[in-house]
């Protein structure tokens, strides 16, 4: 059943784009559409960044901090910051398109739409929170002064390995960058977090309003394969994680801190954890996909099993059936038709997740990684291993 206009215009668009910062922005101009603030990312990035090399330029140590041993603080701010405001920018326009499509083609029921509509309201109200926003800064600004208990890795993750690596103690090139640049990527991963956090609560809430799952959807999700679409527009989050865990451990390695080895197991859990946070969030809909599995394949087993045996009385047990009868029948038809169902329903997923979606982000989290091994493996060796390959030589 298709919802009429009417149902969409008391359901308020859904989004996660909100809180100071974002209305900063969009006074500045640095928004565009209200939903495209990939500008106000970059404008942030440069800012923090040209400051922090303009500082090493007048202080004299602008070679030591393009070195690569701090190569993480380069990552962070000129990578991974507009990384997260890209993936903004695609993301949550997907989900308001999710939520008008749940809407517009019925899968939702008509008496869960005012549920609907509060849990949207409810996910507006927290995304606006200054409350989070001022936690989120205090987060951000006090985070170093547990970092022996968290363990923070990385010469420019940790105020102190900064400063005893650094050589001369707080100076204002190290000052900008403990003030000001980490504090600011720190608040900008815990929004991250928060609004991952909000869109998770929203898809739990959602799978209990008694979705209208139909087996044979040829998304092979029930209806809900959109969400993979969703989900896929996390990429430039998952990218700009892993460009500053690759950029640490290359400081590192760099430093002599860590052996090259190292990646061996950063590798794994990068993926696992980007498994938890984007893949994570799907698996609420596990029981209620695979009830929909179950009850179809009842339900069309036995109209297949009242078919074929229909089919099979007129059309093979009946002895006055000519083949020239059987030419061109729209039974036939419709028996394959009923098959192509039958196998539908057979292979509902358990999440609505495909093959592209775990490649895409498992591709992200990787891409970033792979540079680490020019430390093990040097191009140069590379090149010529490859060129012995190639020419037998």
């Amino acid at each position: 059943m298709i919802q009429t206009s009417d149902s969409m215009d008391a359901l308020e668009p859904f989004s996660l784009l909100g809180g100071p910062l974002h209305r900063i922005g969009c006074r500045l101009g640095l928004v565009r559409g209200g939903t495209d603030t990939l500008g106000l990312g970059v404008a942030l990035a440069l800012l923090a960044w040209g400051i922090l090399i303009l500082l090493a330029l007048l202080c004299g140590v602008g070679a030591r901090v393009f070195s690569l041993s701090v190569i993480g603080g380069h990552v962070r701010l000129l990578v991974a910051i507009p990384l997260f405001f890209l993936c903004e920018t695609w993301v949550v326009p997907r989900m308001a398109e999710f939520v008008r499509e749940i809407v517009q083609s019925g899968l939702v029921p008509d008496t869960a739409l005012p549920a609907l509509a509060g849990d949207v309201r409810r996910v507006g109200r927290l995304k606006d929170s200054w409350l989070a926003e001022v936690v989120f800064l205090l987060l951000a600004v006090c985070l170093p002064l547990a970092e022996k208990y968290t363990q923070l890795s990385g010469a420019t993750g940790s105020w102190s390995v900064l400063l005893v690596r650094s050589g001369q103690g707080l100076t204002w090139v190290s000052g900008w960058y403990l003030a000001f640049c980490l504090p600011l990527y720190r608040l900008l991963v815990l929004r991250w977090l928060w609004r991952l956090g909000l869109w998770s609560w929203f898809l739990w809430r959602l799978r209990r309003l008694g979705l209208r799952l139909v087996p044979t959807h040829p998304d092979g999700a029930a209806g809900l394969g959109f969400l993979e679409v969703v989900h896929e527009h996390f990429v430039p989050l998952v990218a700009g994680i892993s460009a500053v865990c690759s950029a640490g451990l290359a400081g590192e390695i760099a430093a002599g801190a860590v052996a090259f080895q190292m990646l061996y197991r950063l590798a794994p859990f990068i993926l696992a954890v980007m498994a938890a946070l984007f893949i994570g969030p799907l698996c609420v809909f596990t029981p209620a996909l695979w009830r929909c599995r179950v009850t179809g394949w009842s339900d069309y087993m036995a109209m297949a099993s009242r078919y074929v045996a229909a089919f099979d009385r007129r059309w093979v047990q009946d002895g006055k059936a000519t083949g020239e009868a059987q030419l061109g029948t729209p039974d036939l038809q419709s028996l394959a038709d009923l098959a192509n169902s039958v196998d539908k329903v057979r292979n509902v997923r358990w999440i609505p997740a495909g093959r592209r979606l775990l490649t895409g982000l498992a591709a992200a989290a990787l891409a970033p990684l792979s540079p680490l091994l020019l430390f093990e493996y040097p191009a140069a060796d590379l090149l010529k291993r490859l060129l012995s390959a190639l020419t037998g030589l």
